[in-house]
């Protein structure tokens, strides 16, 4: 059940009952409720018993496999206009027999199963699936070498036709690297249609196996046979990466923004959270959330895309984040627009929930669209006295990962480098030796896309009459980046 603030009864289902002995809260499984029928599908991981795809309910339909599987996602291909040909398919990792040296251990995997299937007759396939095909996934660049077969998690946004439902796929390798890669329906579809049957070499019986047909009991034994033995399909699912980083990824949800794209939300190892623009197959980092004020292990995700709300459990706590927090972009139409939310806009005062009457440039992030808007005061620091000889460190607000940080003193940029500290999200100039020169102005300019800002100012002057070291609020501070910029030198 998706969370809501309308309260809801769960009763008991008639047609469905006596499962909980059944049901592993960490595998995959699916609810059918229809006027016609009730069933769930459910999964089971391992290396013994029934392995694969379950069935409870009028119907039901038990599997066993031979080899290890790694159950990750059960999706519903849609109502099609047949609604005979409605399938399923359960996305898994599957464990290699006899692995070669240069192989993986585990390889990713598509099965599809008819929701018509109700099993063979008696003696051949009773109560067991003979419409269930698999196919390898592939998710990689090909012509190299790059390539990811850790399926991680699935998430799926569903479209107006059901040939057009996309499958995101997050995978791993073994080089520290995450990708997403994307499938529809469709091609999912193809394969199980026109492949050919890995290691069969004869004549393909009619009915095809995998189609769905009304009575499954009465199909042919030599079709039966065949799905028995020859099951896999010699073509591959493939897909080119819509997204590669270095980032661990453990988690992916994805939401649909009408007109605007799709927005991705995956999940870091120190419980952080990427939100992800795709765009006409390009992809943006439009932000890094913190929902946890310490560094969390995320054990789920989810969705609930009518409210507008995301959910994140780990093993201390409940997260609710709202899809639309548009404070963190800043107090300036411009670095609201530059950040290309789908669901953020400026309001002529502040960037808050997008409407039909705010500014936003999703698709560009051209902050020109704001040059119509009020300027906001630049934050000046009042004057700052500091000891001579003293070290001292000036700090500036970091709003934007896309943007080039820099610090300018007396309009100049200087010499030392802006060092900016991603987990703090500022960017700090160290003043080496307080003196005479280092007086003055000091301003933080950040540059995007040709927008240039002044975050802050700060006025230096000599505390001729005293020194040492500056004030401890930075003390500590500055003996941290010391020992740091020694390490980097």
């Amino acid at each position: 059940m998706n969370p809501s603030d309308d309260p809801s009864i769960c009763t008991p289902s008639k047609g469905i009952q006596d499962i909980g002995q059944h049901i592993n809260e960490r595998e995959p499984s699916l609810l059918i409720v229809s006027s016609e029928v009730e069933e769930f599908y459910t999964t089971h991981s391992g290396t013994e018993g029934s392995v694969g795809i379950n069935r409870f309910g009028k119907n039901m339909i038990w599997t066993k496999s031979g080899t290890e599987q790694r159950y990750v996602s059960l999706v519903a291909s849609g109502q099609r206009e047949d609604r005979l040909q409605d399938r399923l398919y359960a996305f898994y990792i599957e464990k290699i027999q006899d692995p070669s040296l240069d192989s993986d251990l585990w390889v990713p995997r598509v099965a599809q199963v008819c929701m018509a299937d109700i099993g063979g007759p008696k003696g051949y396939l009773q109560f067991t699936w003979t419409s269930k095909l698999s196919a390898r996934l592939f998710c990689g660049e090909h012509g190299s070498r790059l390539s990811f077969t850790q399926l991680v998690d699935v998430n799926t946004v569903l479209a107006e036709r059901w040939q057009d439902t996309r499958v995101y796929a997050l995978f791993r390798n073994g080089w520290g690297m995450s990708a997403v890669c994307v499938y529809t329906i469709a091609d999912i579809d193809r394969i199980f249609k026109t492949s050919n049957f890995k290691g069969h070499t004869g004549s393909v019986p009619s009915p095809r196996p995998g189609e769905c047909v009304k009575d499954s009991t009465k199909l042919p034994t030599e079709v039966l046979k065949m799905v028995d033995e020859f099951s896999e399909m010699e073509e591959w699912v493939t897909s080119g990466p819509l997204l590669v980083t270095h980032q661990y990824y453990h988690h992916i949800c994805v939401d649909s923004v009408q007109g605007k794209g799709n927005v991705l939300f995956l999940s870091l190892e120190n419980g952080g959270i990427h939100k992800i623009l795709e765009r006409n197959g390009q992809v943006f980092v439009i932000a890094e959330l913190q929902p946890f004020n310490y560094i969390a292990h995320i054990l789920s995700m989810m969705l609930h895309s009518s409210t507008g709300k995301l959910y994140l459990g780990s093993s201390r706590e409940l997260v609710q984040i709202d899809l639309d927090s548009c404070e963190q972009y800043g107090a300036q139409c411009e670095d609201c627009v530059l950040a290309r939310d789908p669901y953020c806009g400026w309001d002529g005062n502040h960037c808050t929930t997008a409407t039909n009457k705010t500014i936003q440039d999703v698709e560009n992030g051209n902050h020109q669209v704001c040059s119509n808007i009020s300027r906001g005061v630049t934050a000046s620091k009042d004057g700052i006295r500091i000891p001579l000889s003293s070290k001292y460190f000036l700090n500036c607000p970091t709003f934007s990962s896309h943007a080039e940080y820099s610090w300018r003193h007396h309009g100049n940029t200087t010499t030392t480098p802006c060092i900016c500290t991603g987990s703090e999200h500022q960017c700090l100039l160290l003043i080496e030796s307080m003196g005479p020169e280092q007086q003055g102005t000091y301003s933080c300019v950040s540059e995007e896309r040709g927008y240039h800002r002044t975050l802050v100012q700060y006025q230096l002057q000599l505390d001729s009459g005293a020194t040492g070291l500056a004030s401890p609020r930075f003390g500590c501070l500055g003996l941290v980046l010391t020992l740091v910029l020694t390490l980097l030198c």
